[in-house]
């Protein structure tokens, strides 16, 4: 199907085309078309054109509406104020856009971006061997968002989980299951996540307590991280064992916040192992990096530490050993000239902002990254308990991500237990819907709020019907496929001679900004954005209910299938807008 152009746009053109017939010299000004409570929309830029012209604004926005054409799209134009423009459009403008929008079932008339590149997005980094807490969550869910909606709109789209499987504490573990060789034997048996997170922290446990009761031990331990340094086959061996364990435990956690990783996109520290020296070699011969007291550095003008001395980059410690930068300069490498990628994006907590910064402008001092190749770390806040401080269990530990997903659905799945019988939910039914509430709930609390902003966990809220929650969202969503059923014979079909009700342009005009929204909010990297358009087109729903009912046998056949057409719409764009936040839309809730 053809891209549909939105009616905004479609004004947009008409404003341009009378700006430059009535002054020549704004040929191809933007009008700023904006929506407007006063009419559909209004358009503010005549004042800084007239400013420019030294023009009356008022005197040059008369005659700006001389040269528009109304009929078809417009309907009326009127000056306002000191030299705005309202334009209202016409019914059949509103109608007609929709149902083109309707017939393009896959993108309801979204087109493609008109430059697509290659994004690379490092999302989602649980650790190996360590147990996925509450503050993995906003990674993998922001970022898992991110990735639907950029490749939605035609970015090729490279996914990399950067996982934690390099450092000296596998030393430990890798010496301690190397003389205990049958601790992670499966025996051919399926291992679900729980019990290889168990058999992990139990190895981990008992490795710590030998390693800090036995010198010998710790002195074997402290070779073996040498070993796996050096790329000791027998020793790589071993320590694959943990990643693997570690797969089985991420996956399970993955496949409860229902979102799909696979296992090529993880590119863990060790992936960029080979590239580490390298790395260095080109910094220092290129001057971009420096020997200070014997670690290669990296130093910037704006970056001083409390003593007002410089705090440098360090790429590699004096003693020889790589650290993070060195790991991250590296993968920035494989990224731009293995991946072809145009845009790295990091999905990463807001406490690392002045590494990335200091990463990033080594990269570009090193000319890896340019004006054809940029940067961005999608930055994010932390998780807060009702209190207002960091989350954690009453006993003052990090909260586990699997048990904080287990109790949401299960408060979710009392909610729609309580309306299962009203609407003729099976038991599986409940079970499945409970998950798809619950995941539901914590996903759009997280995405629901802009992703630099700290937010509260609120299991109570975040599963309620009423109130900004994807709760909600999914009630509106199944309320109309209930009014489909119950439709019986009658059918949506869109009738662009009827005249609509005020709650009915409302609607319609918020559905037709559906593609320009989407656009914005990839553009901007702005989750939130559209959490918040799914939100406010809900709410214009819950207004048509009330104002304009749908299956009244008041109504005319055309007015019946006009808003079925129109519900019918709003729930298509509610599925496809959910589904690009990892969101699931039950038909019955």
């Amino acid at each position: 199907m053809a891209p549909v152009t939105s009616l905004s746009h479609s004004v947009e053109q008409h404003l341009t085309s009378a700006l430059s017939a009535t002054l020549p010299e704004a040929a191809g000004a933007d009008p700023l078309l904006r929506r407007s409570d006063r009419a559909d929309f209004q358009a503010n830029g005549i004042l800084a054109l007239a400013k420019k012209a030294k023009a009356n604004p008022r005197e040059l926005a008369t005659q700006v509406v001389s040269h528009v054409v109304t009929g078809d799209l417009i309907g009326e134009i009127e000056v306002s104020g000191p030299g705005f423009l309202n334009v209202t459009i016409t019914d059949g403008a509103i109608t007609r856009n929709l149902a083109a929008r309707y017939a393009d079932a896959d993108r309801l008339g979204v087109p493609h971006s008109a430059a697509p590149g290659t994004t690379v997005i490092d999302y989602a980094q649980p650790n190996v061997a360590k147990e996925m807490h509450v503050g993995h969550l906003r990674s993998a869910v922001i970022g898992d968002a991110t990735v639907q909606i950029l490749e939605f709109t035609g970015e090729s789209v490279v996914r990399r989980h950067h996982i934690g499987d390099w450092g000296t504490q596998f030393g430990m573990l890798i010496q301690y299951l190397d003389e205990h060789p049958h601790e992670l034997d499966h025996k051919d048996s399926q291992v679900s996540g729980e019990e290889a997170m168990s058999n992990l922290d139990r190895l981990y446990k008992a490795a710590r307590r030998l390693f800090d009761a036995d010198e010998e031990f710790k002195t074997r331990a402290r070779r073996r991280v040498v070993d796996l340094q050096a790329g000791d086959p027998h020793t790589l061996a071993t320590w694959q064992k943990f990643v693997d364990e570690s797969k089985i435990y991420f996956f399970s956690v993955f496949e409860k916040l229902d979102m799909e990783i696979r296992d090529e996109d993880i590119v863990g520290e060790s992936g960029y192992n080979d590239m580490l020296a390298e790395t260095c070699r080109l910094l220092e011969e290129s001057g971009v990096a420096v020997r200070s007291e014997g670690a290669l550095c990296v130093f910037f003008d704006d970056v001083k530490g409390p003593d007002g001395n410089p705090v440098p980059l360090i790429v590699q410690k004096s003693d020889g050993g790589y650290g993070y930068a060195a790991t991250d300069l590296s993968a920035i490498r494989d990224r731009v000239f293995n991946l072809k990628a145009s845009t790295l994006l990091y999905v990463v907590d807001a406490r690392q902002s002045l590494h990335f910064k200091m990463v990033f402008e080594t990269a570009r001092r090193a000319g890896w990254l340019n004006e054809d190749v940029k940067a961005h770390q999608l930055a994010f806040g932390t998780v807060l308990g009702k209190d207002g401080k960091p989350f954690k269990t009453r006993e003052g530990e990090t909260v586990k991500l699997v048990d904080l997903l287990d109790e949401a659905v299960e408060r979710a799945t009392t909610v729609v237990r309580e309306k299962a019988v009203k609407v003729g939910l099976s038991e599986p039914e409940i079970v499945e819907n409970g998950r798809y509430v619950g995941v539901g709930a914590v996903k759009y609390a997280d995405l629901s709020t802009s992703a630099v902003r700290d937010y509260k966990f609120d299991l109570d809220q975040m599963v309620s019907l009423n109130g900004d929650t994807s709760v909600y969202l999914q009630y509106a969503y199944a309320r109309i496929q209930s009014i489909l059923r119950k439709a019986g014979e009658a059918r949506p079909v869109a009738h662009p001679e009827l005249e609509l009700a005020p709650a009915e342009r409302a609607l319609g005009l918020h559905l037709d900004q559906f593609g320009e929204t989407v656009h914005e909010v990839a553009a901007a990297y702005e989750p939130h954005k559209l959490a918040a358009y799914l939100y406010q087109l809900a709410s214009h729903l819950t207004t048509f209910y009330d104002q304009c009912h749908v299956l009244s046998p008041d109504n005319s056949p055309e007015v019946v299938e006009n808003r079925l057409f129109l519900v019918d719409l709003t729930a298509r764009t509610l599925h496809l807008g959910m589904a690009l936040l990892g969101i699931r839309t039950p038909d019955k809730l």
